[in-house]
Order: structure tokens, then C-alpha cells, then sequence
């Protein structure tokens, strides 16, 4: 009996390493499915379907946190929505070039994801994005307050003053600059990270004063839901590119030669 092995001429190493690799790929195989719950199916530029390798997941229901409902993917909901552009060019793979005001259309670096209208909570059901006016336990500490000071535009101009600051009050960051503009237009809010704090001023380079105006405004004053944070920062950032003809060098460059030919 001593001369016998339970498992004969098997190679016990080489089964663990098969073993290993369906394991693997059905991982693979899982992962990727799971991801396809958000954004698919996919579709092509002009809106038509787009092929997978892979079929779509089983849709799963999901229960959210502090009675906000449920939500199930995929959902395979088309977001009713039609953009102001056209083809560049009739052949694939060329940038569309916008047939209106692409800042407010939400094109190109304007552009923006159709997030719930609700504002973000953090893990005790509280707004994660609070007025610093109303955060009294909140406070600066370096640096330049910039409360109280004008904001100037890229072209040089003032167009109001910084009436307070937004803040994700969990991370504790300056996530908004609230400006009250001049001329009794209201107040908007300026993405920090487009603003350059400066001992006199804050300076916007993105935006020119005319365009302070069409910031998207929030629908409360006390809260700021997650799709118009995706407005607002889209419209400030597609400045950098819209704002003035000058920066427009890329739309400018197919409409001539694709467009005006």
C-alpha cells in the first residue's frame, strides 16, 4: 500500500493553477458586468446603439441610505436630453461643433452628468455642502479669509464681492465662493478651484464679466443638490475654453475647415 498514490498519475499543481484561471477570468467576467450597471448600454455619436462583447447585467435594486428611496441599474432610461451640436465632419472620430451657446448647452468642457437633483449627505444623513455663515463651528484657519473682497473677472473687471463660502463641511474644504454680484443680480456660486485667492481680490480667469451672470443658479439658499453642482461647474470650466473667441481655437479651427469650405 505504500507504493500506491491516492490520486495517481493526476498533477495536483497543475489542476490548482487551471483551477486558478477560471476562477480569474469568471472574476474578470463579474467585475466587468457589475460595471456595466452605470453608462450602458453604450451608444455611438449620432445616438445609435453601440455593440458589447459582454451581454448586460440582471438589473439589481439597491436601497438607499436616509430614506432616499431605491434605485435600480441598469434602468436602461435614455436621458431626455438633445444637444445643441452637429458633425464636424462626416467621416467618425471628429469633435461636433456647437450650433448654439455651448456653455449653457453643456457641451465639451461645459459639459455636465444628470445627477440627482439632491444635495449630498455624509454618513449621518446631514448636507455635506454648508454655508460657512451657518457653520459657526467652522473656521479658517490660514491663509486669506476672502469674505469681503471683489471678485475680478479675466477681462479685469469687478463684478461683485464674496459674501461667503460653501464647504463640504466632512472633508472641511472651501468647495464654493459665493459671490453677490453687482447691479442686484443676485448671488452665484464660484467653484474654488477656479479662483485664485489673492490679498486684494479673487481673480476668475475662466469666466469674462459678462458671463458671471449666466452661472446656473441654485434653486434654495440654503442647500446645493449634486445637479447643480454638475451645472455649475461645468459652465464656469467651459469657460476656459467658450468665454472668448480667442480661446475657442478648436471650434474655430473645424468650423473653418469643415464647416465654411
Amino acid at each position: 500500500m505504500l507504493d500506491q498514490t491516492f490520486f495517481g498519475n493526476f498533477d495536483l499543481a497543475l489542476i490548482a493553477l487551471y483551477l486558478f484561471w477560471l476562477f480569474f477570468a469568471g472574476l474578470i467576467y463579474y467585475i466587468q458586468t457589475e460595471n456595466m450597471r452605470e453608462g450602458y448600454p453604450l451608444e455611438s455619436e449620432d445616438g445609435s446603439p453601440e455593440p458589447s462583447n459582454l451581454p448586460m447585467p440582471a438589473p439589481k435594486t439597491f436601497v438607499l441610505p436616509h430614506d432616499r428611496g431605491e434605485i435600480t441599474v441598469p434602468d436602461y432610461k435614455r436621458e431626455d436630453r438633445k444637444l445643441a451640436m452637429e458633425r464636424g465632419a462626416e467621416t467618425g472620430g471628429f469633435p461636433h461643433v456647437p450650433t448654439g451657446d455651448p456653455m449653457k448647452d453643456g457641451l465639451g468642457p461645459a459639459s455636465w452628468a444628470p445627477r440627482r437633483d439632491v444635495p449630498e449627505l455624509d454618513g449621518h444623513g446631514h448636507n455635506k455642502l454648508v454655508a460657512m455663515s451657518r457653520a459657526t463651528e467652522m473656521v479658517i484657519s490660514g491663509g486669506r479669509d476672502p469674505r469681503g473682497l471683489p471678485v475680478q473677472a479675466g477681462d479685469g473687471e469687478v463684478v461683485g464681492t464674496v459674501s461667503d463660502l460653501w464647504i463640504d463641511a466632512p472633508e472641511q474644504l472651501i468647495r464654493y465662493i459665493e459671490v453677490e454680484l453687482e447691479g442686484e443680480q443676485g448671488k452665484r456660486l464660484l467653484p474654488m478651484t477656479m479662483g485664485k485667492v489673492k490679498w486684494d481680490r479673487v481673480r476668475c480667469n475662466a469666466l469674462t464679466s459678462d458671463l458671471f451672470a449666466g452661472i446656473p443658479k441654485t434653486k434654495a439658499a440654503t442647500k446645493v443638490t449634486m445637479l447643480e453642482e454638475e451645472k455649475i461647474s461645468g459652465y464656469v470650466a467651459g469657460g476656459l475654453l467658450y468665454a472668448t473667441r480667442e480661446r475657442d481655437t478648436v471650434t474655430s479651427r473645424i468650423r473653418k475647415e469643415f464647416l465654411d469650405a
